[in-house]
Parts: C-alpha cells; structure tokens; sequence
C-alpha cells in the first residue's frame, strides 16, 4: 500500500517522471511478467524456471542473452509493483493477436513445468490467463500437449500428455 502512494506521490508531485516505455517494450513486459509469475505461483523460482523465461524471451523478442536477462529483471519488478493482472493481459490483448496469445499460453506452460512439477497453483494461473486473453480451453489444452512434448523432446522430466 505505502509503494502505491508513493508512486501516486511520486507522479503528482513530480519528484519522478513517469517512465518513458516504447509500445514493444510494454508488450515484452507484459509477456515477461506473466511468465514470471507462472514461476513464482509455487513460492519458488529457481533457475530452471529463470533459464527456461529468459530462453523462451529470447526466441520471442529477438533478444541476446543479456537483453533477457534484463527484461526477468524488469518483469519482476513489475511484478512486485502490480496487484493485479489486468495491466499484463490488457497490453497484450492489444498486441497480440488469437495466434500469438495462444504461443504465450504454450509458453507459460513451458515455464509452470520448467521443474518437471506442475504445482495447482501454476495450472490454475495458466487457466485464468488463458480466460483473461481469451483463449478457448480447447487451444490452452493443445498449447499444454504442445509445451509438454517439447520439453520431454529436450530432455525435462515431465508427465506424458494426456
């Protein structure tokens, strides 16, 4: 709560300019903060999960490794700063279309089994994220099959989809 006021303080006083953020760069957030919080919804985030975000953001936005590494850093903080997901799905409800939110939703699941455990905790965020950015239960099912095969094909223990 005292974070909140102090960046309403911080915007109506003027003691901090509102940070300059290019259309893209709010999407890259946006993507990265989910993902981040697909990773932490089982109160932990190691570094497989740390590696496989930083890997799947790398190929999506075209990023060197550093450039990844970056982008965690700032979705986290983003992360910290937001009670809400409205903010993340918004942003890519506007930039994404059917096609790439259903890639995003295959990400996620990448990121939840990045463990080789999928807590409930992460499938029933990737479920609510899927609904936010309408993406119907059959395309989050076949991201899930997609993303598990994928990861099994690399080596990750992980179930076999159903």
């Amino acid at each position: 709560m005292i974070d909140l006021i102090d960046r309403v303080l911080d915007f109506v006083t003027g003691r901090q300019p509102p940070a300059a953020t290019s259309f893209d760069e709010k999407l890259e957030i946006a993507v990265a903060a989910l993902m981040v919080e697909a990773a932490r919804m089982d109160n932990t985030f190691d570094d497989a999960e740390r590696r496989t975000i930083e890997r799947l953001l790398a190929v999506k936005f075209h990023l060197a490794p550093d450039e990844a590494h970056r982008l965690v850093v700032q979705a986290e903080e983003a992360v910290r700063k937001s009670t809400q997901y409205f903010p993340f799905t918004h942003r890519i409800l506007e930039s994404m279309d059917t096609e790439e939110r259903v890639g995003l939703i295959e990400m996620l699941w990448k990121v939840a089994y990045a463990d080789g455990v999928l807590d409930p905790h992460e499938d029933m965020l990737v479920r609510r994220i899927a609904g936010l950015i309408y993406v119907p239960d059959r395309d989050r099912g076949l991201a899930r099959r997609r993303a598990l095969e994928k990861l099994a094909a690399a080596g990750v223990s992980v179930p076999k989809p159903d």
